[in-house]
């Protein structure tokens, strides 16, 4: 695989604690507080549909994984820490697709039962979901906002500096 999607990714990951850190800070209630005008509806749910996201795309497209041909439910996880670990999952599994992932640009038509076919490369179930992943950290902080628990003043969640 080429060098740059594990650096990239790195990246991500490391942006992604930003924001790990903040859902830990916030009071349970808020973390898995519902609220009807927000896609996914909890910062919890978010969170867990981003985590979601890279385990169907890398783990289950990309890899074969049986474990990841079902999406895991977000109210099986208790609180902050614990998405905190399921990320940690995440991150093996993206680990492991880029240390065996061979042809990382020859396009190959992905089978979804049920939906179109897609065709696409190796690389791009790694960039799919870090792509992804930012769209809804936007939609996380503005939820954070709106139930009263804003991101501390000096927070950063754009990309990391290299």
């Amino acid at each position: 695989m080429d060098p740059s999607l594990p650096l990239l990714y790195n990246w991500a990951k490391r942006t992604r604690e930003v924001l790990l850190d903040y859902t830990e800070s916030l009071p349970p209630e808020v973390y898995i507080f519902e609220h009807p005008d927000f896609a996914y509806g909890s910062i919890r749910n978010i969170q867990a549909h981003v985590a979601n996201c890279y385990l169907s795309w890398v783990g289950r497209y990309g890899l074969d994984l049986e474990r990841y041909h079902d999406q895991f439910e977000a109210s099986s996880l208790e609180d902050a820490s614990a998405m905190r670990t399921k990320f940690g999952e995440v991150d093996l599994v993206v680990e492991q697709a880029c240390a065996s992932f061979a042809q990382p640009d020859e396009i190959f038509e992905l089978v979804r039962p049920g939906r179109d076919r897609l065709h696409v490369t190796q690389r791009w179930l790694i960039m799919h979901p870090m792509t992804h992943e930012f769209h809804h950290k936007g939609q996380l902080l503005a939820l954070g906002r709106v139930v009263g628990h804003p991101l501390p003043a000096g927070g950063d969640t754009d990309l990391v500096l290299p």
